[in-house]
């Protein structure tokens, strides 16, 4: 077995949809960055590849790349999936949280856990997703950003 951690944060900005998980959350600014900016996911990323040490989400999909601009981070995380397969790797378990002031998260982690376990094609049982705030203190308690970690636990294929 083989465990694998990942972090992300994004600045919370005006004219962007807020994706978490692969869902569009109500709420009145999204995330910057080159691709939706989906922190939960890039997490989960990140967690993977640490685990089957192939690098981090910057090594396989470079931001400044035009194919990247704007893309779903589902996708990302469809192609990191095939990644593991390719090193003949499965997931016994993710463990992820996003840290936000607002807007509040519980109502959508079953959602989020769901697009995640999806895209990785395994049970959504294998994917938690919880979230928390930071008590107003920090960029993050201020709303001025959304941060995620994940940890990934991946075992070989027999």
């Amino acid at each position: 077995m083989r465990i694998g951690i990942g972090w992300d944060v994004h600045k919370l900005v005006k004219g962007r949809k807020l994706v978490l998980g692969g869902l569009n959350v109500p709420f009145k600014k999204g995330l910057a960055g080159y691709s939706d900016a989906d922190v939960l996911v890039h997490a989960v990323i990140d967690s993977i590849l640490g685990a089957v040490s192939e690098g981090d989400i910057g090594t396989h999909f470079p931001t400044g790349n035009p194919k990247y601009k704007n893309i779903s981070s589902i996708k990302l995380l469809e192609k990191t999936a095939s990644i593991l397969r390719s090193g003949k790797y499965k997931i016994s378990n993710i463990d992820s949280i996003v840290i936000a002031q607002e807007p509040r998260l519980s109502p959508y982690v079953d959602i989020m856990a769901a697009n995640i376990a999806k895209a990785l094609k395994i049970s959504p049982k294998q994917v938690s997703v919880k979230s928390k705030t930071e008590d107003k203190l920090g960029y993050i308690g201020k709303g001025q950003a959304i941060s995620a970690q994940a940890v990934c636990l991946v075992q070989k294929n027999n």
